[in-house]
């Protein structure tokens, strides 16, 4: 597997993505992609995979190009590869097309299900009611059901817990040793124990660094740093330079649940027997796949039916309101992507204010310009990194200057830089009142940044910690 000379420009963008860009994939190797943010580690590994220009029309060239005979892509958004309305249907399409008989079908579905541990009551479940991360076991288990020579895994554990996450890639180890692997990863705990080479960019898609782990690691610390990408050392480093302040003393009662749940049709998904939230609470809310936390998110925005005492400013929220004060970040960007360009998602909250037109302008420059995104003013939201929309996600949400921010994982696929600058920024704003609500699988992020930890198991709170006590208790 092999391309030189490739150049590639998305429209719109000012600049070449890859300048006659070469390099060679040889037969099992296990390659992981590092780079910051929007350096086009995904657009690379659809280019390898043929997808683009095939299938994507983005104009490139290249002298030469060799694709795998067989291989098998894990997207960073799992919604964007299911074929099948439902979960069985989906490996059942998958099995079909590699010839399985129909009588075997249904065990190598269960076998399937049970290798990337997604708990169903039912296989025939519809896609649309799993948890972000429960898709993306799905979309893990129908690649492996293809068994390619080639694996193409772009974020494939993004939105999984650490348990899941592990378990992940304890199977990829086990069942990929003679496969070729190309890895686009931001946790790298356990995929360093799998990779051998490491390939670095820069955030133009040029290649500063191509080696084994144990060189690009070593020799390349300080480039690493300075792009902002993920080592195993990042978290510690960046804790000691910039430590966090945890607001000590709450401020005045900001919402208070009583007896509240959430209801899918009829069926309680989420319930919270008692909570007080204050006024600059940092919550970070933890639990498996598919335990509710967005379920919970969701039954704050009322996008589903509730009920039981939910006051916001000791005012109860009606069942059908819109909840006031509450600004919400989806899971998945493109959910609330409205507008066919990166300004226009930034300036369209700006403008339903009435503002002046110089005056949205001016603070759409300096909000994009924070968040990294100033140069992609003119692109569709659509044509960014996962990474990128996330960005554009919390930006366009922050602009409401609402008093409540409901964050469901707001860093996954964010590379380090942006992950201490988004931190960072939000501090900023609980200082000045904000208080946060966010779901969150990284255990970095409760530890050091939040006043509570929330666990959700099984559709109900069943943990509230206060941050301050744990660490007096820990010392």
């Amino acid at each position: 597997m092999h391309v030189e000379n490739l150049r590639l420009k998305f429209p719109k963008s000012e600049k070449l993505l890859f300048n006659d860009l070469d390099l060679a994939i040889r037969s099992g190797e296990k390659v992981l992609l590092l780079g910051p943010s929007g350096s086009g580690k995904s657009t690379f590994l659809h280019v390898l995979a043929g997808i683009i220009p095939q299938a994507v029309d983005v104009p490139m060239k290249c002298s030469s190009i060799e694709h795998p005979d067989s291989w098998g892509f894990v997207f960073q958004d799992p919604d964007s590869q299911f074929c099948m309305p439902y979960a069985d249907e989906e490996l059942a399409f998958v099995l079909e097309n590699v010839q399985v008989p129909r009588e075997e079908m249904p065990g190598k579905i269960d076998l399937l299900l049970d290798s990337v541990k997604l708990k169903l009551q039912d296989p025939h479940t519809k896609i649309s009611t799993l948890s972000g991360g429960m898709k993306q076991k799905l979309a893990i288990a129908s690649v492996l059901a293809l068994e390619p020579d080639t694996l193409f895994l772009d974020e494939p554990t993004s939105m999984l817990d650490v348990e899941s996450t592990k378990s992940i890639w304890d199977i990829v180890k086990e069942t990929c040793q003679d496969k070729t692997l190309l890895i686009i990863e931001h946790k790298l705990d356990h995929v360093l124990e799998i990779i051998d080479r490491i390939i670095l960019f820069n955030e133009h898609g040029n290649i500063l660094a191509d080696g084994s782990k144990e060189n690009i690691l070593s020799k390349y610390r300080d480039t690493l740093k300075e792009l902002g990408v993920w080592y195993p050392e990042a978290w510690e480093d960046h804790l000691s330079s910039r430590p966090p302040s945890v607001l000590k003393v709450p401020g005045p009662i900001k919402l208070n649940l009583e007896d509240f749940r959430g209801y899918v049709k009829k069926e309680v998904k989420i319930h919270i027997p008692k909570a007080t939230i204050h006024v600059g609470d940092w919550i970070a809310i933890k639990g498996e796949n598919g335990a509710g936390k967005s379920t919970f998110l969701h039954s704050l925005m009322h996008f589903i039916r509730t009920t039981g005492t939910y006051e916001v400013d000791g005012i109860q929220v009606g069942g059908r309101d819109l909840p006031p004060d509450c600004a919400f970040v989806f899971q998945n960007p493109e959910f609330q992507f409205v507008t066919n360009s990166v300004f226009e998602e930034v300036a369209y909250t700006y403008r339903l204010q009435g503002m002046e037109e110089e005056t949205v302008k001016r603070k759409v420059h300096r909000l994009l310009k924070r968040f990294k995104l100033l140069s992609y003013k003119f692109h569709h939201p659509y044509h960014l990194s996962m990474g990128q929309k996330r960005r554009l996600s919390v930006a366009a949400s922050i602009v409401m200057d609402k008093g409540i921010l409901l964050l469901d994982e707001p860093t996954f696929g964010q590379d380090a830089s942006n992950t201490f600058a988004l931190l960072d920024m939000l501090q900023v704003y609980q200082k000045e009142g904000y208080t946060i609500l966010m779901v969150t699988h990284d255990q970095m992020i409760m530890d050091h940044y939040a006043t509570r930890k929330w666990v959700i198991e099984k559709g109900k709170l069943v943990q509230d910690l206060d941050n301050e006590v744990v660490r007096r208790k820990a010392l």
